[in-house]
């Protein structure tokens, strides 16, 4: 059983052509953020285009719980009422963050160094998840936290009485882990420094500066070096979400498969740190399109447009792209599938502990579907069939993961037979209006077993 409720198996069977204008949803990075910076800020900070989805709804639900004043006035458009930087309020409940390792993650840090006590949990998914790579910085600050072997969730946190600032080097490349110490930066005196050897997405410094926190990236011998001067007054905002890059991923990933397929996808986030996918694509021979490329609240933005690419070549991926495409590998692999030779994905090692193992729960539905794959402990390897000679006709495990059931129903699109997953139910978290989305543009998905 998911941690949503009773599970809901869906198939999806070959299609026609897809086509159209698919409006996925905001970006999730990015509305978490909004809300949480919202919550840290003072006045009311306008947040359009917010994804509403489970994850992004449990982050709302949190901040109110911390007492920021956060309301819906529909069709993704809230606004949050701030309580400063240091004013969060001690929660009365556990901090239930569903699937989210992103809100959970993040929440902590930005309450970490408030004198503060608050619990939090998670589905069957996220208790799974190792928080040590978050609590382990947050200890530097002067927080304490306590919770079940393996620094998994169910957790309390003890917000630091007397916070000290920190210099921080991550030892993996983590988006989660970096805003987490940033935020946790936000409530101690002084300067905290984070150093990443390896890049990731930056939202949270284009963020954290849009709102007004003295923060400066640079380039050294270490890696990018990001400064942060602590105890700010953070000023309300308004924030217009662009669409999600990793949403689109899945109309994208679609289009380049099913044949005849034109589909246009506007208004994309295209920040460097997240457009991975995008740049590989290209590389592999698909036909994919950058239209009215502009930039909207300090993130550069465009229409794509994909179209059926008959001639996918395998390559090798730069591991060096990985952190700018980590959510990608489960549908990168799917196109992979339908390409001509081994496409290689080194250095991926964080897809062992997202929401699932992605690399096993990729391997074995693409192998159960008739798709050779090897696999390592920090790589993997499709050799692709090309188009036309995807077998499919496999149920696949979701694994309460969302982007592993999207997916393997994207394989089900394009291969000889239907592909079917055991738990559709999570793409709520994420994405929820998938289902429709892909059915106006002509996919073919179904629910039951």
């Amino acid at each position: 059983m998911s941690g949503h409720g009773h599970p809901i198996p869906m198939s999806s069977a070959r299609c026609g052509p897809l086509t159209g204008r698919a409006d996925v949803p905001g970006d999730k990075s990015i509305s978490h953020r909004a809300l949480i910076l919202g919550a840290l800020a003072v006045g009311e900070t306008r947040i359009t285009g917010l994804l509403e989805g489970q994850d992004v709804l449990d982050t709302a639900r949190a901040m109110r719980a911390f007492g920021a004043e956060v309301t819906d006035h529909g069709g993704g458009a809230w606004s949050v009422h701030g309580v400063g930087v240091g004013g969060f309020a001690e929660p009365d409940q556990v901090i239930d963050c569903g699937n989210s390792g992103t809100g959970v993650r993040l929440i902590m840090g930005a309450m970490a160094t408030t004198p503060i006590t608050a619990t939090f949990t998670g589905d069957a998914s996220l208790n799974k998840r190792p928080m040590a790579r978050v609590t382990d910085p947050l200890a530097l600050f002067g927080a304490q936290s306590h919770g079940r072997s393996g620094g998994r969730l169910p957790m309390t946190i003890i917000g630091a009485a007397d916070p000290v600032p920190v210099r921080y080097s991550t030892p993996m490349p983590s988006a989660q882990v970096k805003s987490a110490v940033l935020l946790a930066g936000l409530g101690a005196p002084g300067e905290t420094v984070v150093i990443e050897r390896e890049a990731t997405r930056d939202h949270s410094e284009r963020m954290l500066a849009g709102f007004g926190a003295d923060i400066v990236s640079e380039e050294s011998a270490e890696g990018r070096v990001i400064t942060l001067k602590g105890q700010p007054e953070l000023r309300a905002q308004s924030i217009e979400v662009p669409r999600d890059p990793s949403s689109a991923a899945f109309p994208v990933c679609a289009a380049l498969i099913v044949p005849d397929s034109d589909v246009l996808i506007p208004n994309i986030g295209l920040n460097p740190t997240r457009a991975g996918l995008f740049t590989i694509l290209r590389e592999m021979g698909a036909d994919l399109l950058y239209e009215n490329e502009r930039e909207e609240g300090g993130e550069p933005v465009a229409d794509l447009r994909a179209r059926f690419s008959p001639d996918l070549k395998g390559i090798e991926v730069d591991p060096a792209r990985a952190a700018s495409m980590i959510d990608e590998y489960p549908v990168l692999s799917v196109v992979a599938a339908f390409a001509e030779g081994a496409t290689v994905m080194r250095g991926v090692a964080e897809l062992r502990v997202k929401e699932s193992d992605r690399i096993d729960a990729m391997a074995t539905g693409l192998r159960a579907n008739g798709i050779e794959v090897e696999d390592g402990p920090d790589w993997w390897i499709v050799h692709g069939r090309g188009h036309g000679d995807v077998p499919g006709g496999a149920t696949c495990a979701s694994h309460l993961d969302h982007r592993i059931a999207m997916s393997f129903l994207i394989l089900g699109m394009a291969a000889n037979a239907p592909v079917s997953v055991d738990d559709g139910g999570p793409i709520a978290t994420s994405f929820p209006i998938f289902e429709p989305l892909m059915a106006r543009l002509g996919a073919r998905l179904s629910r039951g077993a």
